[in-house]
């Protein structure tokens, strides 16, 4: 079995919700609270490698610090997308699970489901 790993805010219905799923098949990722440990430069350039998507794809844009640093800004780069994300890892979707090679925004929390045996 792939070690799982997931990217968690216990304070968040969505990503509670995805853990429980994950837990009821008998599972126990490893848990990344990412509000008190975000992830590096690298480990974020990894996961979004993994998710298939861009920067701007993983930014939380309800959130109060996308828009106080006018990250609505369709010409700022993926590299200032990312140091955003690395200076404020609120702005980071959630939850997210990741199974090898691959990785999953668990929104709605049932999407989840698609990296599990």
């Amino acid at each position: 079995m792939t070690e799982l790993t997931f990217y968690h805010n216990p304070r968040c219905s969505k990503s509670r919700s995805a853990l429980e799923l994950i837990e009821s098949r008998g599972l126990q990722p490893r848990i990344v609270r990412y509000l008190e440990t975000p992830p590096s430069a690298a480990e974020l350039r990894e996961l979004l490698h993994k998710l298939g998507i861009s920067a701007r794809q993983l930014l939380r844009s309800g959130e109060d610090e996308y828009k106080a640093l006018n990250l609505a800004d369709s010409t700022l780069s993926e590299a200032a997308l990312l140091d955003a994300m690395l200076s404020h890892p609120k702005l980071m979707e959630r939850p997210i699970l990741v199974a090898g090679d691959r990785a999953v925004i668990g929104r709605p929390p049932e999407k989840v489901l698609e990296l599990l045996p």
